[in-house]
């Protein structure tokens, strides 16, 4: 085993292909692949499962690859400190729901890095692929909620995925429309007072199940329901008509300036916002970075928060 073969399965592992891996190590693919399976055969174990729509992690290959990040890290650090030697760029990658304040972070680990070079990846996603995503080392770090409705399916999947939830805060759910919307001004909202109103969620996909479902509560005998995949265009849609969503009750400025206000609704349950990591992974220093930007945004003053957090 060398330490080639270690970075030659970690690329493999970021770009989540073996034809993109090859490209951006400067070798042919029959080499790489020549590699990859000289190393499974020495170690006795499948790192990455080929099959007809490209390759996938194992459960085998996710466990090595931690370890492998571990040693190259470390190699690397010490080529940095007794060679002078340049290290290679550092990876970091956010798989989240549809967050404002998880980009605002992530903004502020760009500015704050010290790093001279960096390739970091932020994707809003699904929440079954922010779990796959994490299990499967695409992303070191993923962001979501859990609730006493989803909590023993979520669970679950993290157990599998030897994945741990750290709690970042709870809050309650809040309704979003304009500020001009009927509602807008409603000290507390009930389901009769959506009643009749276009209700906009996030497209899950084929996993489209209420325990992945990211708007936190799940109404019954909804008239008019329109799912979408970005922030950008939920938020065009609040601004430009009487349609209304759910979330944390968090309003970053840049929401709060374009016009749009949130309102408690008549609810006493708890949601759990939180980040998942694989268990045996010791964070790296850039994801221990971004956790710590994460946890001062939450404490500050970032948030317009009045009433909104527990």
């Amino acid at each position: 085993m060398t330490l080639q073969q270690l970075r030659y399965a970690i690329e493999i592992a970021n770009s989540g292909s073996m034809n993109e891996a090859a490209k951006r190590l400067f070798v042919s693919q029959p080499s790489l692949s020549n590699a990859i399976k000289e190393l499974e055969n020495e170690l006795g174990i499948t790192i990455f499962e080929r099959n007809n729509r490209g390759i996938s992690i194992s459960a085998e290959g996710v466990e090595f690859l931690g370890y492998a990040r571990q040693i190259i890290e470390q190699t690397e650090f010490m080529e940095n400190r007794y060679t002078g030697k340049k290290r290679s760029p550092i990876y970091f990658s956010v798989s989240t729901q549809h967050y404002a304040f998880v980009t605002d972070a992530f903004l502020r680990l760009m500015k704050e890095s010290k790093v001279a070079e960096y390739n970091f990846s932020l994707r809003e996603t699904q929440t079954y692929e922010i779990i796959e995503d994490v299990r499967t080392l695409r992303s070191d770090i993923g962001i979501l909620y859990i609730n006493e409705s989803n909590y023993k399916i979520m669970n679950k999947l993290f157990s599998d995925g030897n994945l741990k939830f750290t709690p970042l805060f709870n809050t309650n759910p809040h309704i979003y429309v304009r500020a001009g919307h009927a509602l807008a001004g409603k000290e507390q909202i009930t389901q009769e007072d959506i009643q009749g109103y276009p209700y906009i969620t996030f497209e899950q996909g084929d996993n489209n199940s209420l325990h992945f479902s990211e708007e936190m509560l799940s109404f019954t005998q909804i008239e008019k329901n329109i799912k979408v995949t970005d922030r950008a265009t939920l938020t065009h849609l609040l601004l430009g008509s009487d349609s209304y969503t759910v979330g944390t009750g968090i309003m970053a400025s840049e929401l709060n300036d374009a016009g749009l206000v949130t309102v408690p609704f008549d609810s006493t349950e708890v949601f759990s916002v939180g980040w998942i990591a694989h268990k045996d992974r010791k964070p790296s220093e850039i994801m221990s970075a971004y956790i710590d930007i994460l946890n001062d945004l939450v404490s500050g003053n970032y948030f317009e928060l009045e009433s909104f957090l527990l």
